[in-house]
């Protein structure tokens, strides 16, 4: 088996698969100290870093400069590596199953390019028992070697936040596991060199792999318990945010908040939990009934949005004009993936076709292919019948009230829609605002 004095001394390479949100980042750290290959299907992504551009924007250009990381869309390269990290996403499907295609895909790549010896270590959020049910048969597979005599595994939940500057790779402790203590310690040293935080070894792979899938789950509940009482205020009259603000003073009151939950991670790793507990004969209430809380927001936001706009008296509700700010899942980063801001435009293109889309992070392309949505420049949010703040993106900050009313049709008041609590509530109803917000 590989030893870490052979990573150490470049004896033999670390590769890493997937080079998106989570892959670049550790490879390039990682790079600072051993021999990497950075291993990516898409070419085009591969062509973009070795000019040094990261659309992900989570690698300053400076360290994505310096890194020394031989970026490849050659699967053969994987032979030279001692360990193998696997950084690939892990989706659900349309029926919010788990969608296993990428992690299947990286495991037979991988497998077909396996050198004797190595480690393969696993990043990618899954259920309890993936790793070893699924994912080591594969590399069997097309290796044609045997798990625990030719190769190991291991597992490393990633901790990525994309668009955090400040909880990172190097700031944010690493649970580590191994299939043996042998292989936990390897890969334990080979991390405790990035991560200055240090790192927690886990007893076993499916430890880990349930610590990780339980970080976001939590969160997700969480949240859900916010937009619930968010519905429940909205009802009785009461500002959420105020109710949660007073609610804050006390010491041990966590300061979660409403909002949509989209995103890779908070809005999906609990259907990989949830599916894992089907199979085995457990139905879990607690968790789904959370999900389906946090999936309906996009609807409610929607349909508020609706019902003020005929309060408002805007005319026919077909021929209102409604702008949409933010469309990336959350503030000051392009990443568009499972965004729940498309809920609120898809429910109200049922009322009306003239929603206007503007996100100055989002990359418009990408928009387009995977949404099908034409962002529109801010300089045609003109006419509007109502305003949605759906992402605070910092340059939504500097909109003052003067500029937010120059965007709405003369004679109409303006209405609007805050989904995170980004607006100056005080100051827009001083100005003869309607407001609302979640």
């Amino acid at each position: 088996m590989i030893s870490f004095v052979d990573l150490k001394t470049r004896k033999r390479s670390v590769a890493v698969v997937g080079l998106g949100y989570v892959g670049l980042p550790l490879a390039v750290a990682l790079s600072r100290h051993f021999s990497v290959i950075g291993f990516d299907i898409f070419e085009a992504r591969i062509a973009e870093l070795k000019t040094g551009i990261d659309r992900t924007r989570e690698v300053e250009p400076e360290a994505l400069a310096a890194a020394d990381v031989a970026y490849t869309a050659d699967p053969t390269r994987l032979r030279e590596a001692g360990v193998v990290i696997v950084a690939v996403p892990t989706p659900i499907d349309a029926h919010r199953n788990p969608d296993l295609r990428p992690v299947r895909g990286a495991s037979a790549t991988v497998g077909a390019n396996l050198a004797p010896g190595t480690i393969v270590c696993f990043e990618s959020t899954v259920y309890p028992g993936l790793t070893e049910e699924v994912c080591v048969p594969l590399l069997e597979q097309h290796s044609g070697l045997a798990c625990g005599r030719d190769f190991f595994v291991g597992y490393s939940p990633e901790r990525i936040n994309p668009g955090d500057k400040v909880h990172t790779l190097e700031t944010i402790v690493k649970v580590v596991a191994g299939q043996t203590p042998k292989v936990r310690e390897t890969l334990a040293r080979m991390y405790e060199t990035v991560v200055r935080a240090g790192v927690h070894r886990a007893s076993s792979i499916k430890v880990a792999e349930a610590a990780k899938v339980i970080e976001n789950t939590q969160r997700d509940l969480n949240i859900a318990l916010m937009n619930e009482l968010s519905l429940i205020f909205g009802r009785l009259g009461i500002d959420t945010l105020e109710v949660l603000e007073a609610a804050g003073t006390k010491w041990n009151f966590l300061g979660f908040r409403p909002g949509l939950v989209g995103g890779h991670c908070i809005g999906v790793d609990p259907y990989y939990l949830t599916f894992k507990a089907e199979e085995i004969g457990h139905h879990p209430q607690v968790i789904l009934a959370g999900r389906r809380i946090n999936d309906s927001m996009g609807k409610h936001v929607a349909e508020t949005c609706v019902k003020m706009l005929i309060k408002n008296e805007c005319g026919t509700i077909g021929q209102a004009r409604i702008g949409v700010l933010g469309l990336t899942f959350k503030e000051n980063v392009p990443d568009l993936r499972n965004t729940r801001v498309t809920d609120i435009i898809a429910e109200l293109r049922e009322y009306c076709p003239a929603v206007l889309v503007h996100d100055p992070h989002a990359d418009p392309a990408e928009a387009m292919h995977e949404y099908g949505l034409a962002l529109s420049p801010l300089e045609e949010f003109t006419n509007l019948s109502a305003l949605i703040v759906a992402v605070n993106h910092h340059e939504f900050e500097s909109l003052t009230p003067d500029r937010l009313r120059a965007m709405f049709a003369p004679g109409l008041t303006p209405l609007v829609l805050d989904v995170k609590g980004m607006c100056d509530k005080d100051a827009l109803l001083a100005h003869g605002f309607v407001f609302w917000r979640l």
